[in-house]
């Protein structure tokens, strides 16, 4: 548990929110990419960023989305749209927040294309308004369903947060590349990188929020007993 505690914060405290150029070089899923970020210092004209130096693969989730599993109907090709639009392409990197896995959230684009929208548009995956406010992406995605579009022309298209309720994960696996090892149950959660105001285990969900407001917003209090595992009502026994 300690290690995870410190991987965790490793890679929340590095986290930033800024805009960077980058290299697609893989695609994970219908929302997930794998990116290599463009140069080191000043990388287009943005300060330098000490957690992304030049070369570093970088793992992005399109905030705003939720696309269907690899392993559920129209995961393929849902991965497939996205391929098509940002494969092995430059694309601009607007981060948001950071999930539950450690990886970047954010707005992606190329050739000034909003691609979070597109892929809602296509009826490639669902607008997640749960975390944002958008409504653009509710309003794509009303007109892609009335159009019988990607999914949405399936009898009964199934929203990939029930999925994963049906079909968690085993310890260990990974879904798109999680720096941890999560069962998979709930839908990916995403964290105000301003921390907001939780401070008490009372307020949390999940162990995973705790460890976020744990390691990342530096809120020690929630190890009340310094044992070093956060919120033992939540956390204790997790690997």
């Amino acid at each position: 548990m300690r290690s995870v505690l410190a991987l965790c914060c490793g890679i929340a405290l590095s986290a930033q929110a800024e805009t960077f150029n980058a290299k697609v070089i893989a695609v994970m899923d219908g929302d997930t990419v794998l990116v290599l970020r463009e140069g080191g210092s000043g990388a287009a004209g943005h300060p330098p960023a000490s957690s992304f130096r030049g070369g570093q693969k970088i793992k992005v989730r399109l905030a705003n989305i939720d696309a269907p599993e690899k392993d559920q109907a129209f995961g393929q090709q849902s991965r497939d749209s996205l391929l098509g639009l940002v494969g092995k392409r430059q694309v601009q990197i607007d981060s948001q927040a950071l999930d539950q896995y450690g990886r970047i959230v954010g707005l992606i684009s190329v050739d000034r294309r909003n691609v979070n929208q597109e892929q809602v548009k296509r009826g490639m995956a669902w607008e997640y308004s749960h975390y944002h406010a958008d409504k653009t992406y509710v309003g794509l995605q009303n007109a892609a369903r009335q159009a019988h579009l990607g999914l949405w022309d399936q009898t009964s298209p199934q929203a990939p947060w029930q999925w994963r309720k049906l079909h968690p994960s085993p310890v260990g696996a990974q879904r798109s590349g999680p720096s941890r090892s999560f069962r998979g149950t709930a839908p990916v959660m995403l964290y105000d990188m301003d921390c907001g105001k939780k401070r008490r285990c009372s307020q949390m969900v999940s162990c995973d929020e705790v460890l976020f407001y744990y390691t990342y917003c530096g809120v020690a209090v929630l190890d009340g007993n310094h044992d070093g595992i956060p919120c033992d009502n939540l956390c204790k026994g997790q690997k």
